[in-house]
């Protein structure tokens, strides 16, 4: 009776003695349905470095959908909760995030400069609690100006979209407006910080006589990518983007980093530091392949036709 009345507690003292399961909090401007292709890519990066969501790791998901006055709270909320590891996409919620905390590891993917923007000393060696990767869409407005020229050598006014919310927002001002200086061309600069803001701003551009469009990085942007690509056909103004997801969306172009490799990486690093890697150690990645997306039915509702060199140089050409 000692020997089955042992047997039958074992068990017991065995579960009481396993390990937490780690957490970790995903933290993130936009909304969980346009991004589940990239989450479903995030999580399988973390299972190949041994940590299956539900199984041995949790994940406490946290949307702002777009809303970055909430941030902040948002970070202090989730710190609150003592995570593994905070991984924060795009730069607004990786600034908050590491805002909130000094001490919380942080894995970010951030579309502007990460020193720049505060979160780590150098690329090199972040020195701090954070590292990540950084996908350079805030840096590619210039290239994308230089498509649109390409596409209409006769443009002479561009429109730019941002975000005045968003960090990143004077460093792509200036950075278009410079490119935009040299190539003659003139730059009409509209906001927008949510959704209602999106229609005002194509009214002014319309207003303006713009030849063609250039929209920013921000998440908010990425929420509401078939707005923005109905609007710009249905108002017949040729616009790039940032992301391929905005040509799948019936936009005309498309020229920016893979977001697809970019959630690879973080759940690379994510695995890593949950086997005890120390963030100030890990180098900031930096994305090293671009995409080009043409959405031809698009450019053929605009009247457009795509020079066969640029055809030439797509990554991707929907048909």
């Amino acid at each position: 009776m000692t020997l089955l009345g042992g047997a039958a507690a074992w068990p017991l003292a065995a579960r009481a003695q396993q390990p937490a399961m780690p957490v970790i909090g995903f933290f993130h401007a936009g909304s969980p349905g346009p991004l589940a292709p990239s989450l479903a890519i995030f999580r399988q990066s973390l299972a190949e470095a041994g940590y299956v969501e539900g199984r041995n790791v949790a994940i406490e998901y946290r949307w702002a959908e777009g809303h970055y006055d909430q941030l902040p709270a948002m970070a202090a909320e989730l710190v609150r909760r003592q995570p593994a590891v905070i991984v924060a996409s795009p730069s607004p919620p990786a600034v908050a995030a590491k805002a909130a905390t000094a001490t919380i590891p942080i894995v970010f993917n951030a579309a502007g400069d990460p020193v720049k923007l505060g979160l780590v000393v150098s690329l090199a060696r972040p020195g701090g609690n954070a590292t990540g990767v950084n996908f350079f869409q805030a840096e590619l407005g210039a290239k994308q100006l230089g498509l649109l020229r390409e596409l209409l050598p006769s443009a002479a006014r561009i429109g730019l979209l941002v975000n005045p919310t968003n960090p990143n927002v004077e460093n792509v001002t200036k950075d278009v407006t410079a490119a935009a200086s040299i190539i003659g061309v003139q730059i009409d600069v509209v906001r927008s910080s949510d959704s209602s803001e999106i229609e005002a701003a194509f009214a002014t551009l319309v207003r303006n006589r713009v030849d063609a469009f250039v929209v920013s990085a921000d998440a908010l942007f990425y929420i509401r990518r078939l707005q923005l690509a109905t609007l710009a056909t249905r108002h017949a103004i040729p616009t790039v983007y940032g992301d391929r997801a905005f040509a799948e969306a019936g936009g005309l172009m498309s020229y920016g980093t893979s977001t697809a490799e970019g959630y690879r990486q973080l759940g690379v690093y994510v695995g890593r530091i949950l086997k005890g890697a120390n963030p100030a150690d890990l180098p900031v990645v930096q994305s090293t392949k671009f995409e080009l997306v043409i959405n031809l039915p698009t450019a053929k509702a605009l009247g457009l036709t795509v020079p066969p060199t640029l055809l030439a140089r797509a990554d991707e050409v929907i048909e």
